[in-house]
């Protein structure tokens, strides 16, 4: 890859066009268009993207397109599978993006033998077996190149290095497919050139009066204020507001549709003036039954995949405030068609929305004043406590053969690439593999987790009460753990930090009077969601066990099997659920971010960089369904 820089003072002509061949803008997403003379000193930096192998093969009546190993594939099902690279670009929070060109060198054709293979279904994590099938959409009867342009673009706001930054993301496609003909454009190299207006006054100090906003309801502030204490002798500044403070205009003024809203706007309002990086909501579930009521206010995303699930808790929502529009950050309603139907992409519409998260942020699901204590408790105890003992330094890893039919072992490819970032800081890793047979059974879930450890692992898949992945190449069998187990973890004062690799184990809104709801009751059985509270929930409230937080997933969590692009690597481990699992303990293991909310929330904003999510609806899900339940601030590995 090739940089040049450069500053020149212009009068700028933006044109946008879509050109076949030759210079181009590239297609926008959620961009602006400048059109006109603007007389003003503007940077531009160009970047030569190479890619000097493409790889035309044969598989299973199609042809598959390669473009080295730094290249992924686009998944969107039913349509072609191409060949992409994601380039990053950060700029100081008031930049203007004023224009990003595209030019391909010389563009070469060739008439395939096959058609492009088709991307097949996404595979879920729950626990059903669906056969992956693939299927040919309406591109492949379309006299259109696909992709449409060599290049697309968005731009978004959000934290990087706890500094708020613009984000630039270019996906560049070195090959196109023409359908109707069969045939196939490539290039060796693209140039891009890309205009942009920094802001002409460094933006302000950002305040820091506050590192942490604890927001919770009036009944549970008694129970948190040994946590503020807490957390204020370790350094960080913390503010417990109550959501009657908050809908009360103490602090800032009110504004939004709702509660949820307003809680949105009040972090802005605290990022704003007190200078917050984290944010954690305290409150679950609180009884209802045809409507869920709320000791804290949720939002629902309305992402239609395709799955029985319309709709999906994300808290994501309230972690991503701003949104980019012509070059300042705006308040990001994730209601772009103003339906009141948040984060929308179905048959109804799309709504355009940033994703990238602005704070790092978890919640305490807590349903009652006791749970309150226990989560205080169990932090308190973690971050005093576990710096230095051996027990904090061991990873224990779970899986098995998710997807049985290739000659991966999903789960444990998860777990094994998980152990391989982990072990440069000196982690001790324990395995449970149903491929070796250390994994059999519940119990030894429990063992290993009540002997002690600093992290711990499941991959596979799940429901919201239950955890399982099967032994190899046998589809019918289940080996895991439920929570009705849960009792005989004993762990005490040894809490990990847990990821969940499975489909809705941390859907936080089931209940047992969820029965009573008769209307949905089949669905609502089928889905597992008539329990008391949700796996992942259950297992960091845990009294005297379990663990200090878990990540996971609150509807369908989505993988892929096989290795479709020969790299040698499975693609598991690469995209999906699979991939953004593994960057957490990436992003801790070699990005050093060491408190969880900033692993967890970091991970999002690279899966974002390198899955643009409003092109695939998979991608979309996958971030915003991947929620912390726990304290976003907990130091991993407690303090010394």
């Amino acid at each position: 890859m090739k940089w040049r820089y450069k500053m020149k003072n212009i009068g700028i002509v933006v044109l946008v066009c879509a050109m076949l061949l030759g210079t181009s803008t590239i297609a926008g997403i959620n961009t602006h268009i400048f059109q006109g003379f603007v007389d003003m000193p503007v940077e531009s930096t160009a970047v030569s993207l190479e890619f000097p192998t493409l790889e035309v093969r044969e598989e299973g009546g199609y042809v598959i397109v390669d473009a080295g190993s730094d290249t992924l594939h686009t998944l969107n099902p039913s349509e072609p599978m191409m060949p992409y690279r994601t380039e990053v670009f950060t700029f100081p929070l008031g930049t203007v993006v004023r224009d990003v060109k595209v030019i391909p060198s010389e563009v070469k054709t060739v008439q395939l033998n096959e058609k492009v293979m088709p991307a097949a279904n996404p595979a879920a994590f729950n626990m059903q077996h669906t056969a992956t099938e693939r299927h040919e959409g309406d591109v492949y009867a379309r006299s259109e190149l696909y992709p449409a342009a060599w290049a697309t673009w968005r731009v978004g706001i959000g934290l990087k290095d706890n500094e708020r930054v613009v984000f630039l993301v270019i996906q560049t496609f070195p090959a196109r497919y023409m359908p109707s003909t069969n045939t196939l454009l490539y290039t060796n190299e693209i140039d891009i050139d890309i205009d942009y207006e920094l802001p002409s006054e460094p933006a302000p100090a950002a305040l820091d009066a506050y590192d942490m906003v604890i927001i919770a309801p009036s009944k549970f502030a008694d129970g948190l204020q040994p946590l503020v204490a807490h957390k204020e002798s370790h350094g960080v500044a913390t503010k417990l507001v109550t959501l009657e403070e908050i809908y009360g205009g103490t602090y800032f003024s009110v504004q939004g549709r709702d509660d949820a809203e307003k809680v949105k706007y009040f972090i802005k309002d605290a990022i704003e003036q007190w200078g917050i990086t984290y944010v954690m909501l305290v409150g679950g579930r609180h009884g209802g039954v045809a409507e869920p009521k709320w000791w804290c206010p949720v939002r629902n995303a309305w992402l239609d995949v395709g799955d029985s699930d319309k709709y999906f808790l994300s808290d994501l929502y309230f972690a991503d405030v701003y949104k980019y529009e012509e070059g300042q950050p705006v308040f990001d309603d994730w209601d772009s068609n103003g339906n009141d139907m948040f984060g929308e992409w179905s048959w109804r519409g799309k709504d355009i929305i940033d994703m990238f998260p602005d704070v790092y942020i978890g919640r305490l699901a807590c349903r009652n004043s006791y749970e309150v204590g226990v989560m205080v408790d169990k932090i308190i105890s973690y971050e005093t406590t576990a710096y230095g003992q051996a027990w904090s330094n061991r990873f224990v890893g779970i899986g098995g053969d998710t997807f049985p039919g290739d000659q991966w072992y999903d789960g444990e490819e998860s777990v094994n690439k998980a152990i391989e970032y982990l072990s440069a800081l000196g982690i001790e890793a324990t395995t449970l593999f149903t491929s070796d047979g250390t994994l059999t059974e519940g119990q030894d879930i429990i063992d290993a987790v009540s002997a002690g450890c600093g992290f711990l692992d499941f991959e596979g898949h799940g429901n919201p009460m239950s955890w399982a992945n099967h032994p190899p190449q046998d589809g019918d069998t289940w080996i895991g753990i439920d929570e009705t187990q849960f009792i005989f973890f004993k762990n005490k004062d040894m809490y990990p930090v847990c990821m969940i690799g499975g489909c809705s184990n941390s859907k936080f809104d089931i209940s047992l009077l969820n029965l009573l709801d008769f209307k949905n009751l089949s669905a609502i059985w089928a889905h597992s969601s008539w329990g008391p509270e949700c796996f992942g929930w259950w297992l960091a409230r845990k009294v005297d066990g379990g663990a200090i937080t878990t990540i996971g997933c609150t509807s369908y969590g989505y993988g892929k099997s096989g290795d479709t692009d020969h790299d040698g690597i499975f693609d598991g481990i690469q995209y999906r659920g699979g991939f953004i699992d593994i960057e957490f303990f990436r992003v801790y293991a070699q990005e050093g971010k060491d408190t969880v909310g900033a692993a967890h929330g970091t991970a999002i904003t690279n899966y974002l960089t390198k899955f643009p999510p409003l092109t695939n609806q998979i991608d979309a899900k996958t971030v915003e369904e991947w929620v912390l339940l726990g304290d976003p601030s907990l130091k991993i590995g407690g303090y010394p």
